[in-house]
Protein backbone atom coordinates (compact mmCIF):
# COMPACT_ATOMS: atom_id res chain seq x y z
CA UNK A 1 0.00 0.00 0.00
CA UNK A 2 0.90 3.09 -0.38
CA UNK A 3 1.63 5.69 2.74
CA UNK A 4 2.17 9.56 2.84
CA UNK A 5 5.65 10.85 4.94
CA UNK A 6 5.04 14.12 5.59
CA UNK A 7 7.86 16.26 8.11
CA UNK A 8 7.34 19.03 9.34
CA UNK A 9 11.04 21.04 9.72
CA UNK A 10 12.23 22.86 12.97
CA UNK A 11 12.51 26.39 12.77
CA UNK A 12 15.83 27.30 11.03
CA UNK A 13 16.75 23.63 9.66
CA UNK A 14 18.78 25.04 5.96
CA UNK A 15 21.89 23.75 7.30
CA UNK A 16 20.56 20.69 9.26
CA UNK A 17 19.10 19.83 5.98
CA UNK A 18 21.97 20.32 3.98
CA UNK A 19 24.39 18.04 6.31
CA UNK A 20 21.46 15.44 6.45
CA UNK A 21 20.49 15.64 2.78
CA UNK A 22 23.15 12.90 1.40
CA UNK A 23 21.80 10.10 3.62
CA UNK A 24 18.27 11.12 2.95
CA UNK A 25 18.48 11.18 -1.23
CA UNK A 26 20.66 8.16 -0.81
CA UNK A 27 17.72 6.48 1.35
CA UNK A 28 14.86 7.65 -1.65
CA UNK A 29 17.18 6.71 -4.32
CA UNK A 30 16.97 2.80 -3.15
CA UNK A 31 12.96 3.06 -3.10
CA UNK A 32 13.37 4.43 -6.53
CA UNK A 33 15.17 1.79 -7.74
CA UNK A 34 12.84 -0.83 -5.64
CA UNK A 35 10.08 1.07 -7.78
CA UNK A 36 8.17 1.95 -4.73
CA UNK A 37 8.90 5.93 -4.60
CA UNK A 38 5.84 7.42 -5.92
CA UNK A 39 7.39 11.45 -5.30
CA UNK A 40 9.71 13.24 -2.70
CA UNK A 41 10.10 16.39 -2.56
CA UNK A 42 10.49 19.63 0.01
CA UNK A 43 7.79 22.40 0.54
CA UNK A 44 9.88 25.83 0.26
CA UNK A 45 9.09 28.03 3.35
CA UNK A 46 8.32 30.59 0.83
CA UNK A 47 6.29 30.84 -2.65
CA UNK A 48 9.72 30.40 -4.97
CA UNK A 49 10.95 26.49 -6.54
CA UNK A 50 14.62 28.45 -5.24
CA UNK A 51 13.83 29.93 -1.52
CA UNK A 52 17.52 30.76 -0.91
CA UNK A 53 18.06 31.23 2.73
CA UNK A 54 14.27 30.81 4.00
CA UNK A 55 15.02 26.90 3.37
CA UNK A 56 12.10 24.84 3.28
CA UNK A 57 8.92 24.07 6.29
CA UNK A 58 8.91 20.39 5.38
CA UNK A 59 8.53 17.54 2.87
CA UNK A 60 6.40 15.16 1.48
CA UNK A 61 6.42 11.60 0.58
CA UNK A 62 4.65 8.96 -1.14
CA UNK A 63 6.09 5.36 -1.47
CA UNK A 64 5.01 1.84 -1.30
CA UNK A 65 5.42 -0.33 2.23
CA UNK A 66 4.40 -3.59 2.92
CA UNK A 67 2.23 -1.92 5.81
CA UNK A 68 1.72 1.56 8.15
CA UNK A 69 4.49 -0.16 10.82
CA UNK A 70 7.00 -0.86 7.97
CA UNK A 71 6.55 3.02 6.60
CA UNK A 72 7.33 4.48 10.15
CA UNK A 73 9.58 2.62 10.90
CA UNK A 74 11.50 3.34 7.31
CA UNK A 75 11.02 6.97 8.05
CA UNK A 76 12.01 7.18 12.00
CA UNK A 77 15.42 6.12 10.41
CA UNK A 78 15.77 8.94 7.86
CA UNK A 79 18.48 11.43 8.34
CA UNK A 80 15.96 14.34 8.53
CA UNK A 81 14.40 12.55 11.05
CA UNK A 82 17.44 11.47 13.54
CA UNK A 83 19.66 14.57 12.63
CA UNK A 84 16.76 16.59 14.08
CA UNK A 85 15.45 18.34 10.62
CA UNK A 86 11.80 17.60 11.62
CA UNK A 87 9.79 19.02 14.45
CA UNK A 88 6.76 16.45 13.57
CA UNK A 89 6.24 13.64 11.42
CA UNK A 90 3.26 12.05 10.43
CA UNK A 91 3.22 8.48 8.30
CA UNK A 92 -0.87 8.30 6.70
CA UNK A 93 -2.24 5.66 4.19
CA UNK A 94 -2.64 7.21 0.78
CA UNK A 95 -5.00 5.83 -2.01
CA UNK A 96 -3.40 7.32 -5.46
CA UNK A 97 -6.72 8.33 -7.84
CA UNK A 98 -4.77 10.14 -10.42
CA UNK A 99 -2.71 10.42 -12.62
Amino acid sequence: MLYALIGEDVPGSLELRQNARPAHLSRLEALRDEGRLVLAGPMPSIDSPDPGPAGFSGTLMVAEFESLAAAERWFAEDPYVTQGVFARTSVKPFKKVLP
